[in-house]
């Protein structure tokens, strides 16, 4: 079966067809659950409320019981509809287009296009691009659909298919990422285009620095020799293509562009009721962090209200932070808290920021390529280690891929200075 074969049988017929994706989780054909047991009563719980109280007790002594309680239920109100039903309304028209490009070839011809890079760049087979391409149209356990397809394995070595961890990651949902910065673009005069641009190609390299770290363990480990067929099981019951051939639906081009939209869009309903617990838990938390009082310096209740903590935290630490991501306020480092978790809830944070006057074309640059290298790698990284067989590197995977992450930030800071963009 050739490159080509492999590519039309997965992208067009496994990946935005009937891939489930999890946004800061894993997917249904993605990531297999995995269940543990432990003690009924397990000193967890005492962990548990320890936590609790370290978090909202602070909150509560600054705020009030009463107010931080109404703030953080019309916070998740607020983002709900002010930011949970935008991103899902991106996520539909991309996935719309996404599933066109499927249907008529478009992805086909890029991935042509990009797999005479993979080696060079990430250390992979060119047939590493098929993961690139659904992963940047999904979310990051996409890569882990196609390894047990023999097809696709029998292009890689044992310890390339760890590394698959972090080059996916890197690519995750970055169609929505791009889309969602790009949808922003004339917010308070911001044009958001070249930073975008800017931010996705550095947030690339930061996941070849992040995928090339990786690989030097695995190779350590497996060595550079022993097939990846040997030690997955692989899935031979999928139809195979004739080559040279793609599969497409049945009908007309009109029909077949209908199907496809109305497919895609539907793939983008279910990434962005994905995205909703994500951006409502964890943006509601780090807004609380980062927000100060309401008017007057009085706590009200109302959404959006918090404790200043995180900016106070980076005040201290800015002679560190500001020459290596030239932030222009330090609460753009709540977007890049957040943005280890889930890179949807990022997105709203950029944003609400960006709409409040606190980020410049500059940093938005920076916050893209940090967002879209990392894709919420911290929810997503233990369960695609373990389907890919390689939790003994759970550990390295994460800090390569938080170096890359940060790497991105900072080259996308240089690069926009050198062309004089603030």
């Amino acid at each position: 079966m050739s490159k080509s074969v492999l590519v039309e049988e997965n992208i067009a017929t496994e990946t935005l067809q009937n891939l489930s994706v999890v946004e800061g989780g894993s997917s249904d054909q993605g990531v297999a659950p995995t269940t543990h047991f432990t003690k009924e009563l397990s000193p967890e719980w005492i962990g548990c409320l320890v936590g609790l109280c370290v978090l909202f007790v602070p909150m509560a002594m600054v705020m009030g019981t009463t107010n931080m309680i109404s703030t953080l239920m019309k916070t998740a109100y607020a983002l709900l509809l002010d930011t949970c039903f935008y991103i899902m309304a991106i996520a539909v028209v991309c996935g719309a287009l996404g599933s066109l490009f499927t249907e008529f070839g478009v992805v086909a011809m890029l991935n042509k296009l990009i797999t005479p890079l993979m080696k060079p760049l990430f250390g992979l087979p060119g047939a590493a691009s098929v993961g690139a391409i659904a992963t940047f149209l999904s979310d990051n356990p996409a890569t882990c659909t196609f390894i047990h397809n023999r097809g696709f394995m029998r292009y890689f070595k044992r310890y390339q298919i760890p590394a698959l961890v972090n080059f996916g990651t890197c690519f995750g949902i970055g169609m929505i990422v791009v889309g969602a910065v790009l949808g922003l673009s004339g917010t308070n005069g911001v044009d958001t285009i070249v930073p975008a641009g800017i931010g996705s190609l550095c947030a690339i390299l930061g996941g070849v620095l992040s995928t090339r770290l990786l690989l030097i363990p695995c190779a350590r480990k497996f060595g550079k020799e022993q097939d990846a067929v040997d030690a997955y099981e692989m899935d031979d019951d999928g139809v195979e293509l004739p080559e040279g051939k793609r599969a497409i639906r049945e009908g007309g081009v009109a029909m077949r562009a209908m199907s496809s939209l109305i497919d895609g869009g539907k793939d983008g309903v279910q990434l962005g009721l994905a995205i909703i617990p994500g951006v409502l838990i964890i943006c509601t938390i780090v807004m609380m962090l980062s927000n100060g009082a309401g008017e007057g310096g009085v706590y009200t209740g109302a959404a959006y209200e918090g404790v200043y903590f995180l900016p106070w935290l980076a005040g201290k630490i800015d002679f560190i932070i500001t020459p290596l991501f030239g932030f222009t306020h330090m609460e753009a480092l709540s977007v890049v808290a957040t943005s280890l978790a889930s890179a949807g809830a990022s997105m709203s944070l950029v944003a609400g920021l960006l709409q409040g006057g606190l980020l410049g074309a500059k940093d938005i640059a920076v916050l893209t390529a940090i967002c879209f290298c990392w894709s919420g790698f911290l929810s997503t990284h233990v369960p695609m280690l373990d389907d890919l067989k390689g939790t003994e590197f759970t550990g390295f995977a994460i800090v390569t891929h938080l170096v890359g992450g940060l790497a991105a930030g900072v080259l996308a800071n240089v690069i926009c200075m050198l062309i004089g963009i603030a």
